[in-house]
């Protein structure tokens, strides 16, 4: 069965980091692309980051320069480094994968965790 499973979210001060985790199984993932999304109490889902089936990566204007993402190459689980963590960060994280390209438009992934809860006190 394919799951994605998203782990290492938590209550954290405004500035501090925090590292998630994206476990896939149950399908061959090299040719997908995978990203992490983010959605808000009462707001729409929105694009954090992507790694894509080729290996570059795209981000989210409001998050470049202070989240990374990155695959471990021997588990295929993909992270996201969040650093100087700010209140707005707030929100439930999502990883995704699409077969394909997908980058930022979250209609067209195919696969999606439950999500992890990221809570930025100020």
């Amino acid at each position: 069965q394919v799951q994605m499973v998203e782990s290492g979210g938590g209550l954290v001060q405004a500035g501090e980091s925090l590292r998630l985790s994206c476990a896939a199984s149950g399908q061959t993932w090299s040719s997908f692309d995978m990203a992490w999304f983010r959605q808000a109490p009462g707001k729409e889902r929105e694009f954090v980051a992507a790694r894509t089936h080729i290996g570059s990566t795209v981000y989210a204007d409001s998050v470049k320069g202070r989240f990374t993402t990155f695959r471990d190459n021997a588990s295929g689980t993909i992270y996201l480094q969040m650093n100087s963590l700010k209140p707005e960060d707030t929100a439930i994280y999502y990883c995704a994968a699409a077969r394909g390209t997908a980058l930022t438009r979250a209609g067209d992934y195919d696969y999606w965790g439950k999500g992890t809860r990221v809570t930025v006190s100020s």
